[in-house]
Parts: C-alpha cells; sequence; structure tokens
C-alpha cells in the first residue's frame, strides 16, 4: 500500500510562520507609526497615521525644562562606557584566577559568589543604600562605577565557564616559554575569550542602559539623570503628556542597545552557545 503523506507543503508553512511572525511584530510597528500621531489619534484604532507629526521628535527631544535629551544621553553614555568596561576587565581578572589558579578557600569562594546572585535586589537594597549614603555616595555615580569594579558574580560565572573550555596545554607550553601568570592571561586567555567577552559587554551595557530603579533610588539631581528618569518626566512635569512625543524619545532610546547588539550579534551568539563547554 501507498503511504499518503500529510505534511503541510511549504507554502502553508511560511504563510503561517509569516502571519506570527507579523502578530508578534505589531506591537512593534504600533509603537514606531504611534511616534508620528498626534495625542488624540492615538486612541484611535489605526496603525497607518493621517497625520505625519515629524515634529514629535524634535519637539520630545527639547520638550523637558532646562536640559535636552542630549544632555540626558551623555549622561548614560558616560555611565554605561564607564560600568561596562569596568565590568569586562574585572571579570576576566577574576574568572581567570577561579579558572586557572590554585589558592586557600578557593572552592568556597566560588560557591559564596554565585549565592550572591541567588539573592534578590530587593534584599540587599537597604543595606547597599545606608551604605553608600555613610560613604556620601548619594546623588553621585559611584554606587554604579565602585560594584562594575568588582566584577558582578554572573558575569565571572560566565566567564569562568568560558575558560574552562580552553585547553590547559596552552598554559603550559606559555610557561615552558617564560610566560607569567598574567601574560597567560593577557596573551593566551583573554584573545580566546572574546566571544564571551563581547556577550558580557552586551549584557552589561543594556541593563545598565535600561536601569531604571537604580538611579531612581541613588540619583536626585536632574543633571545627572540618564534616559530611563527623562522618560519618566515627561509625565512628572507636563500636566498634559505628549504622548506622541513621550512614544518617539523612548524609541530614540532604544536605539544604542540594539544597534550594540546587532553589530555584536555573531560574537554574542557564539559566546552563548560555547559557554559551558569543556575542550
Amino acid at each position: 500500500m501507498t503511504r499518503h503523506r500529510f505534511g503541510a507543503s511549504p507554502v502553508v508553512t511560511h504563510a503561517v510562520l509569516i502571519a506570527f511572525s507579523l502578530l508578534m511584530i505589531y506591537p512593534v510597528l504600533w509603537w514606531i507609526f504611534a511616534t508620528f500621531k498626534s495625542t488624540p489619534e492615538l486612541v484611535l484604532p489605526t496603525l497607518w497615521p493621517k497625520e505625519w507629526l515629524w515634529r514629535n521628535y524634535p519637539d520630545g527631544w527639547n520638550a523637558l525644562p532646562k536640559y535636552t535629551f542630549t544632555y540626558f544621553y551623555l549622561n548614560s553614555f558616560k555611565l554605561n562606557i564607564a560600568t561596562t568596561v569596568l565590568h569586562v576587565v574585572s571579570a576576566s581578572l577574576v574568572a581567570f584566577g577561579f579558572a586557572r589558579l590554585t589558592f586557600p578557600f578557593k572552592n568556597a569562594l566560588f560557591s559564596l559568589m554565585l549565592l550572591t546572585i541567588m539573592l534578590p535586589s530587593q534584599v540587599t537594597l537597604i543595606p547597599q543604600y545606608a551604605m553608600f549614603h555613610s560613604l556620601n555616595w548619594i546623588n553621585t555615580y559611584l554606587p554604579f562605577i565602585v560594584p562594575a569594579a568588582m566584577g558582578g558574580a554572573f558575569f565571572i560565572f560566565l566567564l569562568v565557564q568560558f575558560i574552562r573550555g580552553i585547553p590547559r596545554e596552552l598554559d603550559e607550553s606559555a610557561k615552558m616559554d617564560g610566560c607569567s601568570w598574567f601574560g597567560i592571561y593577557w596573551r593566551i586567555v583573554l584573545p580566546l575569550t572574546r566571544p564571551a567577552l563581547v556577550t558580557v559587554t552586551i549584557f552589561s551595557f543594556i541593563w545598565g542602559w535600561d536601569d531604571y530603579f537604580g538611579p531612581l533610588i541613588y540619583l536626585n539631581s536632574v543633571d545627572k539623570y540618564t534616559v530611563p528618569l527623562a522618560l519618566r518626566m515627561f509625565v512628572d512635569t507636563q500636566s498634559a503628556v505628549a504622548w506622541g512625543q513621550l512614544l518617539a524619545m523612548s524609541l530614540v532610546s532604544v536605539l544604542p542597545p540594539v544597534a550594540i547588539f546587532f553589530f555584536a550579534q555573531r560574537h554574542f551568539v557564539e559566546g552563548i552557545a560555547t559557554t559551558g563547554l569543556k575542550g
């Protein structure tokens, strides 16, 4: 007997996938088109604007009193570039020590570090705030920069798993050539961990750029505000919120992390795929 195949044809499969893709992307499309609408038009069940208000972008950029979005963009870039660089440098050094060196209480310290990942941020919020307040770090960027210099438990764990996959024979060869431990880290391990370092860079920058709660707690002066706090000011400082301008600025605010992700996408996927594999 001849068996009949009941599998869907490629045309049907692609049609279903396209339909679901459009369904998933519809909120993003609505968001983009909404940046060109007036506030009364936003409540209408239409996607395409009746009148394209291109001025929502320049008006939104200059909508907040005394400061333009250029100021908040620069604040976010300065803060997140500093924290990202510190995360990458310190996390790679600590991860190299855990993955390659032998020292007393190594396993206990590594386990203790992993335990900090399991602590919710709400548990440590009040003790951290009290500590930073006693150090007179409130309304400065130090509560973000100094912890970044400690590496971050998640980033250290990610890099440790990646470094463990690098053959130790490379270390032995470097030692025979007279290379020190720092030389092995700098010349051998660091170049080979580039995919994982790119992953740390992307995670650190995106998490820092999107952070709203941290700057809300530690920053008091408007001249130190980051982009998320600036977006909140649209609601706090305006009696009638210009939603078109707010949506336009929110769209502009996501461009840097999206651009970084797409430019480094290949290394990011490689870093995620190979982390934890031992060679």
